[in-house]
């Protein structure tokens, strides 16, 4: 988390320094949600199969040699190659950290533990900025230090989890990985979220290119679904992803993560290039932000864990950020921090209290040698979604800047160029000063507007939150036997955890109490 927060601020001035635009400003973010998101599944279901710690172990080290690369980077193409291995890394850790909880914890105990969790990812994310705005201001280090701060805690928490973390090793030597599948799902959603990228700037929305990206998308798609319905051990289970309540947090979970992640991702970009903050500022301003999905993870983590019951506080969630990011569409490069601090806080909020608790939803409902699949699915789904988002509000933010450069320079009488293609270089501080403020006020009038689109999404997913079906979680760590894939209810950790797994036979008190639903009065 921290890894990815500390660069968000740091963004402007890092694809500034090394000439980039603001299409590989986008993809700068992508290329690691891209990898983070086609290598989850895959990290979820190995989970299922080999050693937990072995698998978290490499996951660590993968990350530190491309956290190392991305330090030493010296294009942009380098830094998002090198960040797309940075995220095979945080797909690993992220999937694996929450499959390792629940091997250890029934799903409604995990609710508070994921609690915890939410807020040690809302202190990372409110450090994150504060740090990266700091590294990039001062000059004795700079923005490529972003990269490197994190690899000293990866090496600790290597250095613990090789020495402390006992979990009963439970192999299944005869299963085999569904490679085919990965690679499929992979290179479908790629290759559309390269078209999203792309299109609109390079080619026309309608042309034989879009025809051939989105056709040829659909078609890996299509052959992936084929592939995971007749292999053994799929990466996307489809039994899984039909179950009613699964399949509604798994769409309500990625509608989540694709107005989340894309939203958030360019609140730094906003206060920087729209409002003319230093990197430092950036990161104090985006604290409402992280302190509503901390105070919120916390406090509803406690009450889901206490009460058993997920639907009321997804549902809540759900209208706090729809009515965030309702607020911050009418923002523009002159609107007051106040307002602009409202919007965040309750985009916060609504984050910590609906994220988590959809995974938890998907978690609960599977038994013990599926929570592993099952986590790594709707995790893949959630991060595809936040994938999604952020290239396709990329896109839509860098045609919309485009679109005022060019109508602010028209507009002084001066020849339009200045405005054209990708929307220029994000490097402000080489322009003239009548030029630099038709850019700010262009990003400003365009982060609203991103944020507009931002808000249908949210509605949809708050449409969708409420069909989630009315479940308990389950204070037992297996599901028995008999009633495998009966009912269920679920909630998960937050936006970078979602797996779960569990050696070992269930207990007489989880026999009797598996069926899912708390036997206690609410």
């Amino acid at each position: 988390m921290l890894s990815s927060t500390i660069v968000s601020v740091a963004l402007p001035q890092i694809v500034g320094a090394l000439d980039g635009t603001q299409s590989q400003y986008t993809w700068v973010v992508t290329s690691t949600l891209l990898a983070s998101t086609a290598s989850t599944p895959i990290w979820g279901k190995l989970a299922d199969l080999f050693d937990k710690k072995r698998l978290l172990q490499v996951g660590i080290l993968l990350f530190i040699t491309s956290s190392l690369l991305c330090g030493f980077a010296q294009t942009t193409g380098q830094l998002i190659a090198f960040r797309a291995v940075q995220g095979l890394g945080m797909g690993a850790s992220q999937v694996l950290v929450q499959v390792i909880i629940a091997s250890m914890v029934s799903p409604k105990e995990r609710g508070r533990l994921n609690g915890y969790l939410g807020a040690v990812m809302a202190v990372a994310t409110v450090g994150g900025p504060l740090i990266g705005g700091l590294l990039a201001d001062l000059p004795g280090l700079g923005w490529r230090w972003c990269f490197l701060i994190g690899v000293p805690f990866m090496l600790v928490a290597l250095v613990i989890l090789s020495r402390t973390l006992k979990l009963i090793d439970v192999r299944r030597p005869d299963t085999k990985v569904d490679y085919a599948g990965a690679a499929l799902i992979a290179a479908g959603v790629s290759l559309l979220l390269m078209w999203v990228t792309f299109v609109g700037n390079d080619f026309a929305w309608i042309s034989w290119p879009s025809g051939a990206m989105v056709g040829g998308s659909l078609v890996l798609l299509a052959l992936a679904v084929w592939v995971e319905s007749r292999v053994a051990e799929p990466v996307v289970p489809l039994h899984l992803v039909m179950r009613r309540e699964t399949a509604i947090a798994i769409l309500a979970s990625s509608a989540v993560g694709m107005a989340m992640f894309g939203g958030a991702v360019f609140l730094g970009q906003y206060f920087q290039l729209a409002r003319g903050y230093s990197p430092t500022e950036a990161g104090l301003l985006t604290a409402p932000l992280m302190l509503g999905t901390m105070v919120s993870s916390t406090v509803s983590g406690r009450m889901v864990s206490r009460s058993g019951r997920v639907k009321p506080y997804v549902v809540t969630g759900m209208v706090m950020l729809t009515l965030g990011f309702l607020v911050l569409s009418t923002i523009d490069a002159s609107t007051s921090l106040l307002i602009v601090c409202g919007g965040m806080l309750m985009m916060g909020l609504g984050v910590g209290m609906s994220m988590q608790n959809l995974v938890l939803v998907v978690q609960n409902s599977v038994p013990l040698r599926e929570v592993g699949a099952a986590s790594g699915t709707v995790t893949f789904f959630r991060t595809l979604g936040g994938t999604i988002g952020v290239s396709v509000l990329g896109a839509f933010l860098a045609n919309r800047v485009a679109s005022n450069i060019t109508e602010g320079v028209t507009a002084a009488g001066i020849s339009p160029t200045a405005g054209s293609g990708d929307a220029s270089t994000l490097d402000l501080e080489s322009m003239p000063p009548f030029l630099r403020e038709i850019v700010e006020n262009s990003y400003g009038s365009a982060t609203g507007d991103l944020f507009l689109v931002a808000t249908v999404i949210a509605v949809a997913g708050l449409a969708l939150a409420l069909f989630l079906p009315a479940v308990r979680l389950r204070d037992s760590v297996d599901l028995p036997e008999r009633n495998e894939g009966a009912e269920g209810t679920a909630e998960d950790a937050p936006v970078p955890e979602t797996d779960a797994e569990e050696p070992g036979e269930p207990t007489d008190s989880a026999r009797a109490t598996g069926s899912g639903r708390e036997p206690s009065a609410d």
